[in-house]
């Protein structure tokens, strides 16, 4: 059976994500399955990642390093009408990719992202997943966690994500909210991993996310962000 195209390029970022390239491996295929232009940025693993998610049909690449780049690298090689960005140890089912042709069809949104829910062992993290949603509904901010996804002529004309070690889905999406509006806030939910929030704690990471925020509001410079946040 013929499987339509659907106009969305999926873009993944990976960086020694080897515990993460089976899962991530099947989530491609079954995209790939779906309709969707599939292709993965690797910024220099040493582990194997790239080598293991070399598929028929899915477009591997090595970029420099630096989630930014390889995204914008991504972006380059991209075919379809939509680029969809999604973190390696993020999990998207094909009904939130119809939900998302879907909106983007009965509206003149040109950007948006999913609701998200955070798999992991805290007892804390649908309350941090709720709040999450919520923030990126009254702010028009989004994270990467939620699955970015913008129409490629307008992220071509905001210049692409800025080339920055930490944030730049945030400042992508300021960039965006000037220039198109608001985002599209879907209901659909992807499932991202609650690893940091494990292993660092939940209140603490919350903690360290929403001073790195408020700090990079104040203009403080990303670089000095990230020597935080490692």
């Amino acid at each position: 059976m013929h499987t339509p195209t659907a106009p969305v390029s999926v873009i993944v970022p990976v960086l020694d994500e080897l515990p993460m390239v089976a899962a991530l491996d099947r989530q491609l295929r079954a995209l790939a399955d779906h309709g969707c232009e599939t292709i993965v940025v690797d910024g220099g693993s040493s582990d194997g990642s790239f080598e293991r998610l070399a598929a028929p049909g899915r477009c591997v690449l090595r970029s420099a390093p630096g989630r930014a780049r390889q995204m914008n690298a991504g972006a380059q090689l991209a075919s379809r009408d939509v680029l969809l960005f999604l973190h390696a140890d993020t999990r998207i089912e094909a009904s939130a990719i119809d939900a998302l042709c879907a909106a983007l069809a009965r509206s003149r949104g040109r950007w948006g992202r999913f609701d998200v829910r955070i798999a992991g062992c805290s007892r804390w993290l649908p309350l941090v997943a709720a709040l999450m949603n919520l923030r990126s509904r009254l702010s028009g901010i989004a994270t990467g966690d939620q699955a970015i996804f913008v129409r490629r002529d307008a992220f071509t004309s905001i210049g692409g994500f800025a080339d920055q070690p930490l944030l730049e889905d945030v400042e992508l999406c300021r960039r965006l909210r000037r220039g198109y509006g608001r985002p599209l806030c879907l209901a659909a939910r992807v499932v991202t991993s609650g690893r940091r929030w494990d292993t660092r704690g939940a209140w603490p990471t919350i903690v360290l996310m929403w001073r790195l925020r408020w700090d990079y509001w104040r203009g403080v410079a990303p670089e000095r962000l990230a020597e935080r946040y490692r």
